[in-house]
């Protein structure tokens, strides 16, 4: 595939996966069979993750990410992202009784890193921000699609099979994943990668703030829960992975210049050619 192919995948991909998505709705709803509600589930919580991935992994200008790496990030990182956040969460509960936001988004954040702390440990090729970034994008894919698919799991059982609310489920968590789990894991991923790819102290210090800062925006998405935080934040998120890939850009290599003549020597050089 070529660049513009590439750069463009994520359209393809929007279209085929809403394409599914209202097939098997519109099968679903004329026969009543209740066997098409977890594809149902699987696509409506992937779509939007798999797009956002898609829109990172084809930006021009970045060297890619291989497609085996990409998929093993998204598919253990959300599996491992989901079980690791749960232990830590239902750990803190046990011991402080009430269980704070800034703990959800501080457990959420670490366990979706765990993947990409391994690949950047195994996978030592080429490392990159903006590998780091497509990376971190991948594990938060996953770990936001597992979630979703778990949500709507339970919006289906607690209104008692109503499809309305799994829609509105996989619609207003399908739309934010993006500007949440995969916008703050790619920008904490990236930032690792670039404190591996040159070990120093600001970049550790970069690296901390970045994690901190995506504990703190995932922290003011769960406790404010208000369309206005949302925007605002998501609008935040967005930015600055927007941002981040622009600045992570390789630059195409300037053509070597031709080397310059000294006069004195170009008139030396005329005056020995025979006449």
């Amino acid at each position: 595939m070529g660049n513009t192919g590439r750069r463009w995948a994520w359209v393809a991909v929007l279209l085929v996966g809403v394409g599914l998505h209202l097939l098997v709705l519109e099968t679903l709803a004329g026969t009543g069979t209740v066997t098409f509600v977890p594809t149902l589930i699987v696509l409506g919580a992937s779509v939007a993750p798999a797009t956002f991935l898609a829109f990172t992994q084809g930006r021009p200008g970045h060297r890619r990410v291989p497609g085996p790496v990409v998929g093993v990030a998204a598919f253990l990182g959300g599996v491992i992202g989901v079980v690791a956040a749960g232990w830590l969460e239902y750990g803190t509960l046990h011991r402080l009784g009430v269980l704070p936001m800034a703990f959800v988004g501080l457990a959420e954040e670490a366990a979706k890193l765990i993947v990409p702390a391994g690949i950047l440990l195994l996978w030592r090729r080429h490392r990159s921000p903006a590998q780091g970034l497509v990376i971190g994008v991948a594990s938060g894919a996953g770990f936001a699609a597992l979630e979703t698919m778990g949500y709507a799991f339970a919006a289906f059982v607690g209104s008692q099979g109503s499809l309305g609310a799994v829609e509105r489920t996989l619609l207003v968590r399908g739309l934010t994943a993006p500007a949440a789990h995969l916008a703050w894991t790619g920008l904490t991923a990236a930032a690792l990668f670039t404190f591996a790819a040159a070990p120093g102290g600001r970049k550790l210090a970069a690296f901390l703030l970045t994690f901190a800062a995506a504990v703190t925006l995932h922290t003011c998405w769960d406790t404010f829960g208000t369309q206005p935080a949302y925007l605002f934040i998501g609008g935040v998120s967005l930015g600055w992975v927007l941002l981040r890939l622009h600045l992570d850009r390789e630059r195409p290599a300037a053509p070597p210049r031709a080397p310059e003549h000294d006069p004195h020597q170009l008139a030396e050089v005329a005056g020995s050619e025979p006449s």
